[in-house]
């Protein structure tokens, strides 16, 4: 498919789709890949059970083949703020194609192939946005990209050519293990993906909130909806504020203590706005010193949003009846997965705990399954106005659960110290990633005193890093800083730079090559030799006298500063000797050796660098950021303040 065609991936959001490696025919493709999606669902549904989305759950559905695009099992999921959900999705899809070998996932988000990004410190030099096309794939719980073919009989694909999908798939299951992607883009994405599947609950938090009786039922029968209720909050104007003026359907005085599971974005985002509730509202806190305060403004957010739900919620007539899963043709190979992987855990049928796991099936395979034949799906509101009417509750019951609620989880993770924010800028920086991320903080810390006692504090090695970036050789992408330092000394030709001037000053007269002389103008009329000589000569002197006017324009200018003070001088003997504090610019009629007496180039530059630095006070700025991306690493300034 033409990547311009392409449809584009929405802003917050990431598509991903699973592809047969060795597809057999069309209608056997069709029966293989809803096969694979019972068995899919039923594998991965213990981790989806237990993970809150932001917006909206990860979904799968079949594709037929269109446009160059093979039949395959895809879907596209915004994740809004939460980009952990994002992270999610690739270590599901990860672990999906190591599960089930003959599936290869691609994945993309609004800025494209976001895996490469992640690992860009370790690409190779022809790896770009423009030659990822159909080249990058997640295969057997690995990264793979497609290899550069220069010669024939080479494994891999022209540069200057796109794959198509079906090509891309084929050399991936010919010569898989030529595209296995380099160890340090895998470790890259390992590192990112480190702590799945125990970072679930590791990104969840657990607090008290004072809510509604009818809040704390749905919540205990459908946990996942606290997303929809903090976001409706999040993102309320005046007119949602207007439903809660009486709330109609969760009336403050049932309010009771309970434990509500969030995730840490949505935790934030509830617990970081500030809000007073309307008065007509029949909400009141306490006062801000009360030991219950946050649990009663928490809840009193929280009620708030999923007031508003309710509120957004189209009113359903008798024919809006829910379609039963058990309509959908997907829902009993789905139900015997799930009973040949022990998903109910030996629980009767019929049992309080058995319905409890078929209710959390069924739900999961309305969010996660989507079909051409299925019925639409209902907005948040409905379903919360649908769990409340099935679910019944007694306001006693849950009061006397309060003295039984688990501790709630401390919110420490909120602050962030200095040097926890410059590990974690390093670590989404792409340092780090191969020394191992297993070691101690305490490891680290050593690591990094031990190189900065070596070369890096060494004022040699800013000067010759400075060096060799100015004489670096760069593309029009863009200036390429060293990774590391360069042993060779910088070199400087006198001989082309005079060269180059003259040429600049017209003090040689270049060579003509003859077949340029012998060339027709725009009009078809042709340029004889002496009329092009005679051209070029007048063209030369017009810019050649606009040159000389601005340099001595800007001569007038700088003898009238204090510029040449600045600078340090080598004496003829080679000793460094610093500008005169009380002597005269330079002026226009001193001998000519004064003029051209030599600068301390190395000093000067260190000079320059250190005040820049002092000048930035701790903070980023262009001198050590420049600093830092040459692998120059400077001590703090242990007499600044």
């Amino acid at each position: 498919m033409d990547p311009w065609k392409r449809p584009p991936v929405p802003e917050d959001a990431v598509r991903y789709r699973l592809f047969l490696v060795d597809p057999p025919g069309a209608l056997e493709t069709e029966r293989s890949l809803l096969r694979l999606l019972e068995a899919i669902l039923a594998h991965m549904v213990p981790l989806w059970l237990q993970y809150i989305w932001q917006k909206q759950p990860i979904s799968l559905s079949y594709h037929p083949e269109t446009g160059g695009v093979p039949a395959h099992l895809g879907g596209c999921t915004e994740f809004g703020d939460n980009v952990e959900d994002e992270w999610f999705i690739v270590y599901l899809l990860r672990r999906l194609t190591h599960a089930f070998g003959e599936l290869a996932a691609t994945v993309e988000d609004s800025d494209g192939q976001f895996l490469l990004i992640e690992a860009a410190e370790h690409l190779p030099k022809w790896l770009d946005p423009d030659s990822s096309e159909n080249r990058v794939f997640l295969y057997r719980g690995e990264l793979h990209i497609l290899p550069i073919r220069v010669r024939s009989g080479e494994v891999g694909w022209p540069l200057d050519s796109v794959p198509s999908l079906r090509e891309a798939l084929d050399l991936l299951r010919v010569h898989g293990e030529h595209c296995l992607a380099e160890q340090g883009v895998r470790d890259a994405l390992e590192c990112r993906l480190q702590g799945y599947p125990g970072k679930i609950q590791a990104n969840l938090h657990k607090a008290h909130c004072y809510i509604p009786a009818g809040v704390a039922a749905v919540l205990s029968r459908r946990p996942d909806l606290v997303a929809s209720a903090v976001s409706a909050f999040y993102l309320r104007d005046p007119i949602d504020l207007q439903a809660c003026r009486t709330f109609r359907h969760f009336p403050p005085d049932t309010r009771v203590l309970t434990s509500v599971t969030f995730t840490r974005c949505l935790y934030a985002q509830l617990q970081q706005q500030s809000f007073v509730p309307d008065q007509r509202s029949g909400y009141t806190l306490p006062p801000h010193t009360h030991p219950q305060y946050r649990a009663h403004e928490l809840g009193m957010k929280l009620a708030h949003g999923f007031e508003i739900l309710c509120s957004r919620a189209r009113v359903a007539g008798p024919e809006a009846q829910e379609t039963p899963v058990s309509a959908d043709p997907l829902w009993k190979g789905f139900l015997r997965s799930l009973q040949r992987s022990n998903y109910f855990r030996g629980e009767l049928e019929g049992s309080v705990r058995y319905r409890e796991l078929m209710s959390s099936a069924e739900n999961f395979f309305r969010q996660s399954v989507t079909s051409s034949h299925s019925s639409g799906t209902r907005d948040a509101g409905e379903e919360v106005l649908q769990v409340l009417e099935s679910a019944p509750y007694s306001l006693e019951e849950l009061q006397k659960q309060e003295a039984q609620l688990p501790r709630e989880d401390s919110d420490d993770w909120l602050h962030i110290t200095p040097g926890e924010l410059e590990r974690l800028l390093e670590e989404r920086g792409g340092r780090g990633v191969n020394q191992g991320w297993g070691a101690s903080q305490e490891a680290r810390r050593g690591e990094e005193e031990e190189r900065e006692e070596e070369a890096s504090y060494s004022l040699v090695a800013v000067t010759r890093g400075m060096k060799n970036f100015i004489s670096a050789t760069s593309s029009y992408k863009g200036a390429e800083f060293p990774q590391s330092y360069s042993l060779e000394p910088f070199s400087f030709n006198p001989d082309a730079v005079t060269s180059a001037l003259d040429r600049l000053l017209g003090g040689k007269d270049e060579e003509l090559d003859s077949d340029d002389l012998e060339e027709e103008d725009e009009d078809g009329h042709e340029v004889t030799e002496e009329g092009y000589m005679g051209s070029q000569e007048q063209d030369g002197a017009e810019a050649l006298g606009g040159l000389r006017r601005y340099m001595d324009e800007m001569d007038r200018e700088l003898q009238t500063t204090h510029i040449a003070k600045s600078f340090t001088y080598s004496s003829k003997g080679g000793k460094r000797e610093p500008a005169a504090q009380n002597s005269p610019p330079p002026a226009a009629s001193e001998p000519h050796e004064e003029e051209l007496r030599p600068l301390d180039v190395d000093l000067n530059l260190v000079t320059n660098l250190l005040e820049s630095l002092a000048s930035q006070a701790g903070m980023s700025g262009p001198a050590s950021n420049l600093l830092q991306s040459m692998g120059v690493h400077l001590p703090p300034n242990a007499d600044g303040p």
